[in-house]
């Protein structure tokens, strides 16, 4: 069953309200509807279909099994290791990558939600008990969830990390069995650049031109022809653009998550909610760890709902200073169009440090061992940001 336009039933009250129906409000409906089958769940989406144009991709290593056990309905393709590709430095890993599209994911959520999901919806305005339509019309619920992308915070001093990506079909097969994650051996333009690419069947692929960017501005004419001539130095020919995707997600470089959680009195999900992984940007298995802890509360009231967020957010924030640290020394310490020589360095480390790392699970000995050695950035210009104050928007203070 797909979600239904605004033609459809109208209802006037909910137990929960998922205003936006991207990832991270689209896993907590299923859980809702998984675990609380009772309540009354409402998902608000403003375009025509859940999930926008994405493909979420993580590690096997990233979420526990019981987690993976109900990602799998969403997900589309899974392979049994990735590549990546440097300028010094090429190597295969076995961590199984797994992706979901947006088409699953729609298909997936809208037909668990069947009725209750509405999209081509308009929100005017968000309070905790009650949503107001661009229409008029008013829900009223215990508890309104927002979850409707990033939001710009003084709070916080962040990178980009922005992409196109083109989903091609090609005159012959690619010769791909898994995924390059990271292909640095590709021209540095706008920062840290690298090419990803995604096989989905013999002659289709996903590919992708990342930058990690000082600034937020996308060219994505510019970014299309780069992925031809990519495409075509790898000996592909394209015979058809079967869709495109674009991301500008944030990179976390320092930041006052209370302050933060200040600007609002709604519990935020997902990247509102500042629940990704620092520097990929992955927001996956952090969405999907907060939906089991929301469809685990014993209330769901937005006070209720707002303080499990606001504390795991807070407790993510915390944990992952070492992170932030690190994207200071990729953003700020280090040149430019040298930036690929710290995940050169980093991708020499052994695979389950770098699984890790990835999953959040970094020890103290995994610390020490990603920073010894000759370090990628000049020593003085590492040390000018080691504190999170170096890079923090005037008037923040931690």
């Amino acid at each position: 069953m797909l979600c239904e336009g605004m033609a459809s039933s109208r209802p006037n009250s909910a137990d929960v309200v998922l205003v936006g129906g991207g990832l991270a409000n689209g896993l907590i409906a299923l859980r809702l509807k998984a675990l609380k089958p009772d309540l009354k769940v409402l998902i608000l989406e403003r375009g025509e279909s859940l999930g926008g144009h994405h493909t979420w991709s993580h590690f096997a290593t990233d979420v526990s099994a019981v987690i993976g056990a109900w990602l799998e309905p969403l997900i589309v393709h899974r392979w049994n290791g990735y590549e990546v590709r440097f300028p010094g430095h090429c190597r295969d890993l076995t961590t199984p990558y797994l992706a979901i599209t947006s088409d699953r994911f729609h298909e997936v959520v809208s037909a668990a939600m069947g009725e209750d999901c509405l999209t081509g919806v308009d929100v005017a305005d968000l309070g905790e008990t009650r949503v107001t339509l661009a229409d008029g019309r008013v829900i009223e619920a215990d508890c309104v969830i927002d979850g409707r992308g990033p939001r710009s915070s003084p709070a916080l001093a962040l990178g980009w990390q922005k992409f196109v990506g083109l989903e091609v079909e090609l005159t012959a097969p690619h010769g791909l069995d898994r995924p390059i994650v990271m292909d640095a051996t590709v021209d540095q333009l706008d920062g840290y650049r690298f090419l990803y690419s995604l096989p989905f069947s013999p002659t289709r692929l996903l590919i992708e031109d990342t930058r990690y960017s000082d600034g937020a501005d996308l060219d994505r004419d510019a970014l299309r022809a780069d992925i031809t001539a990519y495409a075509a130095g790898q000996g592909w020919t394209i015979a058809r653009v079967v869709r495109e995707e674009i991301g500008i997600l944030p990179i976390a470089l320092a930041g006052d998550i209370t302050a933060h959680w200040r600007e609002t009195r709604l519990p935020q999900v997902g990247l509102r909610a500042a629940l990704f992984q620092p520097i990929t940007g992955y927001s996956l298995p952090d969405a999907a760890r907060l939906a089991d802890e929301i469809a685990a509360l014993a209330s769901l009231t937005s006070a209720s709902v707002r303080a499990c967020v606001e504390g795991r957010s807070k407790q993510r924030w915390h944990e992952r200073a070492y992170y932030r640290l690190l994207n200071r020394m990729l953003f700020k310490a280090a040149q430019p169009g040298r930036r690929y020589i710290v995940l050169e360095r980093f991708y020499r480390l052994s695979q389950g440090l770098v699984e890790r790392f990835y999953a959040g699970r970094i020890t103290l000995a995994d610390k020490a061992r990603i920073l010894i050695g000759k370090p990628p950035v000049p020593i003085p210009a590492a040390i000018a940001v080691l504190s999170e104050k170096s890079v923090l928007p005037r008037g923040v203070d931690l």
